[in-house]
């Protein structure tokens, strides 16, 4: 799992919150599912931009799990306004799961 980040302690805390938001169809969470790619702190305007993926392009439950990342973040940095991105370059692979993820998964 690699997140690009220009606060690592701020994204920490981010991450560690996005821990709670949970892809139904597979149980697994989207950051040991590897789907969250950036968390950038833009601190003079009090904005989050944030990019994140999902499994597939046609994920059924793709805008509730957006809908989560983006709630979960703003509830985090309260007061910040957070600009999520979804995007599919890179496309997701199963290799961005982190080793928490695999263990859970039994893979």
């Amino acid at each position: 799992m690699n997140v690009i980040s220009n606060n690592n302690i701020k994204c920490t805390i981010a991450l560690a919150a996005l821990e709670n938001v949970v892809d139904p169809e597979i149980g697994l969470n989207v950051v040991d599912l590897g789907l969250i790619y950036v968390v950038n702190f833009d601190e003079a305007n009090k904005k989050i931009n944030a990019a994140m993926t999902l499994t597939t392009q046609f994920c059924p439950m793709g805008e509730s799990i957006i809908a989560a990342v983006k709630r979960v973040l703003e509830n985090t940095f309260a007061g910040e306004e957070v600009l999520l991105e979804l995007i599919f370059d890179p496309p997701w692979t199963n290799e961005r799961i982190s080793e928490e993820g695999k263990q859970f998964l039994n893979r």
